[in-house]
Parts: C-alpha cells; structure tokens; sequence
C-alpha cells in the first residue's frame, strides 16, 4: 500500500466483515481503502454470492473456487477468510476475532445474528468498545424487516420506480445498484461517526443502515411536495424529460447522438441566446417556469428542431457551452473509462489479478490532501487468509490443519 508519507487515516482500526453482494461490502471496502485491517468472512462451503457474478476466469485452475471481477470490486483491499457458519468451533474463533476488533459489518436477514449468539447485545458483553454495523433491505424493526429483498426492491418500495418510465408506458427500472452503493457509503459514515464518538467516550454501539431508508432519503425535492400538495396531486412519469421541465432531459442532436440538458430557471435567457431565438423571450408559452413547465412537450420539439439544424453532437455542445448550459453527452461505458479526466483523477483504476488478467474498477468517490489510497489492489481468494488469521488468533500450525481437516475452515483448493 502507497501513501503520501503518511500512515494510512484508519491505520489500526480492525474490521470483521461477514457481509456478500454488494451494500455490505461497499461499507468494509471504503474502510478497507482508508487503511482499515478489514478480515472478510466468508461462508463455507461457496463463499460471498457475488463470486459467480460477473466476469470469471476463462482459465481457472482446476478445482479453484470461483472469483470473478464482481467480487473484486467489492472485496479487494481486505484479507479473506471462510469457515462453516453453523459450526460452533467455528463460531467461537469468530467471537475471539470480534472480541479484539473495533469493527463488525454484517448483513444477514434480521435474527440470524441473535441466533447464532452474536446479536449486539451479546458482543458488547465480550466487547464494549465494539461498533457494529447492520445493514439490511429495511431494516431490524418495524413491518417489513422480515421481508427479503435487493436493490430493486427497495427501489419499488421508496416509490423511485414508480417515477420512471414513459408517461403512457409502465415503470422503468435503474439498472445499477445505486442503492446498494450508497447505502454501504452510507454505513462507512456511520461507522466512522461512532468510531469518533468512541474516541471521546469509549462507548461502542449498534448502527443500522437500510437499503429503503437510502432510497428514501434520495428524493431530494417529491417528499415535501407530495406532502403538501395532498392526493390531488399524482407526480406522472415523463420518460427523457424532468417533470419540472426547464427544459431538463435528454435530447437527440442531428446526428443521432444524445446530450443531456439541464437549463434552470435562471438560465433560461442564456438558453434562448445559445438558441438565437430571442422571440422565445417574450412568447407566453414559456415566460415562467411553471409555464415552461406545462409546455415542456413543446419546448422539447423547439430544442430538438434547433439540434439537427446544428448537426452534430460535437458541434451542439461547443455552441451550449459557450453560453454556459450545463449540458453533456449521453456517453456509453466504453467511452466513460476512456476519459483522461478519469483517468487524471484515478477514478477510473485499472486493476491486475492473477486469474482475472487487466481489467477497469472504479476509484473512491472522494479524495484527500493528507493521503493517497493503494495503487495496487488485490482481492482475496476463497479462504486465502485463514492461516494468517488463525495465527493471529493463537492457532497452532496443526490446530489450523485440523480445522481445514474437518471443513471447519476452507480453502480454495487450486491455492495449494
């Protein structure tokens, strides 16, 4: 790990992951990448879910336990280890390993923790310095913390996709998991918050972040509005273009090529002057906002006809920048990882795994002048680190050869 002279921020902070999929993992691979000793648990005998998603290795060896580029993204930068959930040996060396951490990041379904014998209650017992994180669809209380559910459930739930689609046509779905990125940021702030909670009182405690709650809290104007405006006001979907027009959405240009627009209220004269359709100024249809707004049909035809009068898309931007339209192009992802922006910023990384070969990740979403994260990531494989980390435990060599004996600990197997 590469630093600008300085120890890594969460440097000594020790964190036991037993998350899968993606929220989970995003919250201990936030702390992971700020220098934080993150042990991910994996379950006996398959590992986290996401092992079999995404792109796998065309040539694996024989025997080896599946790793694919979705379990990188989301688990490189930890050590890994996995062990039998059910077994009680098992179970005790976990409770020795949260007994000295400063962190626990979980996302079972509700319960399954308490059953097990390691519900918050119980840790704070053997750990009252402990910060233990949940994180779940919606929840370990209230009506629907026992319902199973994933990032487009909680979509449905929190009414986001309810909002997307074609007026005349069903709802539409956000296919990425936004969500679930957001909610595992999301619980990375809330476990750094109560790890300096602790710092100045010494109390550990339990924090909960949800996959509805998020969504939820993304609405970032419909809540107060629907509220206030009652059930006589129904929010319609409006496919490409935004509801409060201005005119906001995605227009074609002449070439066939898309932008996205976004002209607020205030820059409605800068928009007419990149049009050079001063009449606009003074036309009825458009002289508010919520005018604009009821002719954003109109308004969509008047910029689209402007558009393929102009070309191509290249030369549409230059003229909307120069009158300082925020405005982009609709980019496909093949062009995103290839912006030297990106590139410049080390948001796009590129990524060298053994198995996997060479491929793209994304960079952390924030930055620091006192600190730089690790140029090298790697991921680990199924069970890579149960010697390490037995040891660590004050396993000797043979206890750790009995455990693999009896599958209370695995490996994969193409490790040797």
């Amino acid at each position: 790990m590469t630093t600008s002279g300085t120890l890594p921020m969460l440097s000594g902070i020790k964190v036991i992951d037993i998350t899968q999929f993606v929220a989970g993992p995003t919250a201990s691979r936030v702390l992971a990448e700020m220098g934080a000793d993150v042990v991910k648990v994996e379950l006996a005998p398959y590992g986290d879910r996401s092992r079999v998603q995404g792109v796998k290795a065309k040539d694996a060896p024989e025997n080896a336990a599946p790793h694919s580029t979705y379990f990188f993204q989301h688990n490189h930068s930890k050590r890994g280890i996995a062990l039998d959930f059910k077994n009680e040996r098992a179970r005790d060396i976990l409770k020795g390993m949260i007994a000295k951490a400063d962190v626990l990041v979980e996302n079972f379904s509700p319960g399954v923790m308490a059953r097990a014998g390691m519900s918050y209650d119980d840790l704070k017992k053997i750990n009252p310095r402990l910060v233990m994180c949940s994180i779940s669809f919606a929840g370990q209380t209230g009506d629907l913390s026992e319902k199973p559910g994933y990032d487009y459930i909680g979509q449905a739930y929190a009414g986001v996709t309810g909002m997307i689609g074609e007026a005349d046509g069903s709802p539409a779905m956000v296919t990425m998991a936004i969500g679930d990125v957001s909610t595992g940021v999301s619980a990375a702030l809330a476990i750094v918050t109560a790890l300096f909670h602790r710092e100045r009182t010494g109390e550990g405690q339990l924090v909960e972040s949800t996959l509805l709650d998020t969504y939820f809290h993304m609405h970032e104007a419909s809540i107060p509005r629907v509220s206030r405006l009652g059930k006589g006001y129904v929010q319609q979907r409006t496919g490409s273009q935004h509801p409060d027009g201005g005119p906001t959405g995605i227009f074609k240009c002449g070439d066939g090529k898309y932008i996205t627009l976004m002209s607020l209220a205030h820059q409605w004269p800068q928009l007419v002057g990149a049009l050079e359709m001063p009449e606009l100024l003074n036309d009825p249809r458009f002289a508010s906002a919520s005018s604009r707004r009821k002719n954003n049909d109109l308004l969509k035809e008047i910029l689209e006809g402007w558009l393929a009068s102009v070309g191509s898309r290249e030369e549409c931007l230059k003229r909307l920048e120069k009158h300082r339209i925020p405005v982009a192009p609709v980019l496909d992802l093949h062009d995103v990882i290839e912006l030297d922006h990106l590139k410049q910023r080390n948001t796009v990384r590129t990524a060298v795994d053994p198995m996997l070969g060479e491929f793209k990740v994304p960079g952390m979403p924030v930055r620091f002048s006192g600190w730089q994260g690790p140029s090298r990531l790697s991921a680990a494989r199924l069970g890579e680190h149960n010697a390490d980390v037995l040891r660590e435990c004050g396993l000797s060599e043979e206890e750790i050869a009995d455990l693999h004996d009896k599958k209370v600990f695995v490996r994969d197997r193409a490790l040797g």
